[in-house]
């Protein structure tokens, strides 16, 4: 019998140790730190042996095969004897890929995956086809492999998801985007997250496609050193051979695929913003693909109701604007955000610096934000940079601080943006919990007004 440890009891970690067990395996789980309870009860009754608060190092290495959630890193200690030992360490999108023969439409990028995923997924759905949603967002794939398998998934992959992947084999790959992050991860070397990124093309056949953004400059300079076997279908704002997509003189949006032609009107997307136009046309080239019919794509893309942290209204106080993008973890998410916003807003910045470069926002920054806050434990490294560029701002160390300083400083027709830059984690427990904070002190402002 197989013997398999998972490491790590969150979703992906007990979607996982059910499939081992319902595929026969002898499966022990081990986490260092606390299981939630709702994971920990599904466990009990599975009967999945489990520990958690540390390591049994002599079960762990006794494993024929270790799958690894991807929040733990390859150096973490007990990662490195496991690998040491020559014992393999796989992904669970890896595990639940030998034992299934769904489409799998898999999707990366440093910005706006979320959004393309759950867009593609909902285009799907709506043209009732049997698809299931996982990775980042939804149910582990794992789990609805081992109850629920389904004819097609959309799954949202990190470079960390990426990194334990070998066999796993896409039908349509995309990366959306590549801009510097998680560094940290990556001993502060892009190439290294750039490679991560560039594992999602790992056996690709001549029958699969590779869809991506045509004007990114880093995965135009990796594609000139990786070969693909698979149809490439690029993306851009402008039109030119060979693309896949695009927007014509007329604001149209364009999509051409060997499945079929498809246009729609810019103005009548659901989602606003360059960006999100950049996941639009991911999606509709990738529904396309699987030969969703136009009309169904079209209705999809036009009632989408976008992604909660991700350039989500918060409410209007006193003629004052007020937008939750919690999910800006990154300095080229909050580009992307600022891209989209008018003159007169006040930007919220801060929280665990990734190793971040703000000189890329500095342009935006200056042509349309009136003020600063910083939010965050330690704020020296954002007024070092920001102090004299702007033309004020405020070092505030909790989310009650931050709104209400904006709050104060704002006039009616401003837009009060939530746009970090950073990770959540000096101050909060996710970035979904920044984003309900957020939106419940501006609910207090709207009570006290």
């Amino acid at each position: 019998m197989k013997r398999l440890v998972i490491l790590g009891g969150g979703e992906s970690g007990v979607g996982a140790a059910i499939l081992g067990k319902t595929k026969g395996m002898d499966v022990f789980l081990s986490d260092s730190g606390t299981i939630p309870g709702r994971y920990r009860a599904v466990l009990d009754e599975e009967g999945i042996p489990y520990e958690e608060g540390g390591h049994s190092m002599e079960r762990i290495l006794a494993a024929d095969e270790v799958v690894k959630s991807p929040g733990i890193p390859p150096s973490a200690p007990v990662v490195r004897e496991i690998v040491s030992r020559g014992i393999p360490v796989i992904s669970e999108i890896e595990l639940a890929g030998r034992y299934t023969d769904a489409r799998m439409v898999c999707i990366t990028g440093s910005n706006g995956k979320t959004t393309t995923t759950l867009l593609t997924y909902h285009i799907l759905e709506e043209a009732g086809i049997d698809v299931g949603l996982a990775g980042n967002v939804g149910q582990s794939l794992a789990l609805q492999v081992a109850r629920d398998d389904h004819e097609v998934y959309v799954i949202e992959l990190s470079s960390f998801q990426l990194e334990n992947m070998y066999d796993f084999h896409a039908d349509i790959a995309v990366i959306l985007n590549i801009t510097p992050d998680h560094l940290d991860r990556y001993d502060y070397e892009m190439q290294n997250y750039i490679n991560a990124k560039f594992r999602i093309l790992n056996n690709l056949t001549s029958a699969d496609a590779f869809i991506y953004w045509k004007d990114d400059p880093v995965i135009s300079r990796q594609l000139e050193q990786v070969a693909t076997e698979a149809s490439l279908f690029p993306f851009a704002e402008v039109g030119e051979e060979g693309t896949a997509a695009w927007v014509d003189e007329q604001g149209e949006m364009c999509v051409e695929t060997p499945s079929g032609n498809f246009r729609m009107p810019r103005a009548d997307l659901s989602l606003n913003g360059l960006h999100n136009l950049y996941n639009s046309m991911a999606a509709a080239i990738s529904a396309s693909l699987l030969d969703i019919d136009n009309e169904d794509i079209r209705k999809a893309l036009g009632n989408f109701e976008g992604v909660e942290h991700r350039l989500e209204p918060a409410g209007t106080v006193n003629g004052v604007r007020y937008i939750n993008d919690s999910k800006a973890t990154n300095v080229n998410s909050t580009w992307y955000a600022l891209e989209s916003m008018p003159r007169d807003t006040i930007l919220i910045l801060g929280g665990k610096d990734k190793g971040n470069d703000y000189s890329e926002i500095l342009p935006l920054v200056t042509e349309k934000v009136k003020a600063v806050i910083c939010m965050g434990k330690d704020n020296s490294k954002l007024l070092d940079f920001f102090t004299g560029k702007v033309p004020a701002i405020h070092d505030t160390h909790s989310i009650e601080d931050a709104v209400a300083v904006a709050s104060r400083i704002s006039c009616e027709g401003d837009t009060v943006l939530l746009s970090p830059c950073c990770a959540s984690f000096d101050l909060f427990k996710s970035y979904e919990d920044r984003g309900r904070q957020f939106k419940e002190q501006v609910e207090k402002l709207r009570h006290n007004s």
